[in-house]
């Protein structure tokens, strides 16, 4: 588990433009990280 305040680990994404890193947004802009189950998922 993370600390609160402490820093993200960085990680990798596919997104629908390609892959990502957290750390390709590092002083560069503000990043929001959602987990959404699929909405035919059971709750």
């Amino acid at each position: 588990m993370i600390a609160v305040g402490a820093q993200a680990p960085d990680f990798k994404l596919d997104g629908q433009l390609g892959e990502f890193t957290l750390s390709q947004f590092k002083g560069n802009k503000n990043v929001m990280l959602v987990f959404y189950p699929l909405d035919w998922t059971p709750n």
